[in-house]
């Protein structure tokens, strides 16, 4: 049993999820800001690239800057587009923005249910039956 892929995708799909449980309260703590744009990240496509090995920016020298640190790199956001644009610029959709959040988090929750169950197997597995 290689215990490096124990959990699989289930591990980056976490850390994911968490991230974009940030983006979107974000967004929404920044409704009434005039000018605020909303952003949000592909995960489907996001965790299709995690899961071969991302290619990314190495800062060698302590002037360089870091703009690609984290789950999910600035670069790798996206502007979301309104259905309906507001007089101050700002992008944000709070009911949009509300219904992305609860999806995210009971998918959050089916993974860590998911991932419990696996760890309650794997102790049954190594303690066994009594």
């Amino acid at each position: 049993m290689n215990l490096d892929n124990l959990f699989g995708i289930h591990e980056e799909a976490l850390r994911l999820r968490a991230r974009r449980s940030e983006v979107l309260a974000s967004n929404l703590a920044n409704a009434d800001t005039p000018g605020y744009k909303a952003r949000d990240f592909d995960f489907q496509a996001m965790l299709r690239k995690e899961m071969q090995a991302p290619v990314r920016l190495a800062a060698t020298h302590n002037g360089h800057m870091r703009t690609d640190q984290g789950v999910v790199a600035q670069s790798q956001m996206a502007y979301r587009v309104p259905q309906q644009g507001s007089l101050d610029g700002n992008t944000v959709e709070p009911e949009r923005e509300q219904v992305e959040f609860s999806a995210n988090a009971m998918r959050y929750q089916a993974t860590l249910q998911f991932l419990d169950s696996r760890i309650k197997g794997l102790k049954l597995a190594i303690k066994g039956n009594g």
